[in-house]
């Protein structure tokens, strides 16, 4: 029988294990563990649950105009900064489910129409400042080639040589021992990560020059997705369009407290997802031969992230059956992912730990990867300095 692969609770001997050996099954044993209605996409189903994200959404935007309107001028400022922070943190968390079908549609499993999928996909991600074609491209690359050092193109890893220099080893060193460091970088990453992550590529694939989600002549994409590209600015232009207008005739305060701070929460859920799925002294990274496609869709983690599993669509917690099969709508996930528990083994990878303790260790160890191995894992520059 061949040994397990790296989703043991000993770090150690699970990397070990997944150097020397291939996971002992293929993709199409996987796919037949799992009922066939589990790939079954249907229009009315999702748009149920489309349609309940923005009744909830319009919900909370009318509790919070009567606030505005009617309440806030004669509360006290603790209840008002109360009231606004719960209700972006609401309004923020259902936007995300927003998010996420967008996301479906990007994968084709909002519906079994092509033209159904882009164009509800493109409305929703303009909605939410996304370029949706741009990031569809880009975010079908990384489902092809995660957790591979040259194609991937999302959190890839710095190696050792990169992150460390003469001029930088004294502010790299201070990420690694200062908690006060590694909070103001958490807070920054969380809310303006990911728009650094389309205008500029951060924490994205090195191609030697500028590389932006909004240049159809980005090196991100192909020369025959120009027009998409183009269409994927155009719904940008029009939404920033409507919030000028909008600021215009009734007040950038209005606009600030009915979308943007809402959106800042949609980021931080965002980014905060992405991290946790792919960033983990447990999953590997690879180099040349070493990469397949199963090797690769396997280096992501479920975690549960409580009620939010249900308002997210459980974007968080059937994570890994979502990488080996991206067309399956999320209400099949959960029923997928215990199928597929039973194939995969100790090579299903999850972590139940406290989510922001989660984050908090894995910013705290997670740095760098060897600079020339083929299979690499994250190191921790504290490891380095001793």
């Amino acid at each position: 029988m061949a040994s397990k692969g790296p989703v043991q609770q000993n770090p150690t001997k699970s990397r070990s294990a997944h150097q020397q050996h291939l996971a002992p099954f293929t993709i199409k044993q996987i796919r037949a563990a799992i009922p066939s209605h589990c790939f079954e996409r249907s229009i009315l189903k999702s748009g149920s649950y489309l349609v309940a994200d923005i009744a909830i959404i319009s919900a909370l935007l009318f509790i919070a105009h009567y606030f505005n309107s009617h309440v806030s001028e004669h509360t006290s400022w603790p209840v008002a900064f109360l009231f606004w922070n719960a209700i972006w943190f609401v309004q923020g968390a259902f936007m995300t489910g927003i998010w996420v079908i967008a996301h479906e549609c990007g994968h084709q499993a909002f519906s079994p129409s092509k033209e159904v999928n882009n164009s509800v996909g493109w409305v929703l991600h303009s909605a939410l400042l996304v370029p949706y074609h741009s990031w569809r491209i880009t975010h079908g690359m990384h489902h092809k080639s995660t957790s591979h050092m040259d194609r991937d193109q999302v959190y890839v890893p710095k190696t050792y040589r990169e992150v460390v220099g003469a001029s930088k080893e004294d502010l790299h060193n201070a990420i690694a021992d200062s908690p006060l460091s590694a909070t103001i970088q958490i807070l920054i990453t969380l809310t303006l990560g990911w728009p650094f992550y389309l205008v500029m590529n951060a924490w994205g694939q090195n191609y030697g020059r500028r590389a932006s989600h909004f240049e159809p002549s980005s090196p991100m994409f192909k020369p025959e997705q120009k027009v998409d590209i183009i269409v994927s600015d155009l719904g940008i232009a029009l939404v920033m369009a409507g919030l000028v207008w909008f600021s215009i005739n009734f007040s950038v305060a209005s606009m600030f407290k009915y979308y943007f701070m809402p959106y800042l929460w949609v980021n931080f859920w965002l980014v905060l997802y992405t991290y946790l799925q792919h960033t983990d002294i447990r999953i590997p990274h690879f180099r040349g031969e070493e990469w397949n496609f199963i090797r690769g869709a396997l280096c992501t983690v479920d975690r549960d992230y409580g009620i939010f599993n249900m308002i997210h669509h459980h974007i968080g917690d059937t994570h890994v059956a979502h990488h080996l099969f991206s067309q399956m709508p999320h209400y099949h996930a959960q029923e997928a992912t215990e199928a597929i528990k039973k194939v995969l083994g100790d090579y299903y990878l999850t972590d139940y730990t406290p989510i922001m303790s989660s984050l908090w260790k894995n910013w705290n160890t997670c740095h760098y990867v060897d600079n020339d191995a083929s299979v690499v894992y994250y190191q921790t520059l504290k490891s380095k300095k001793n």
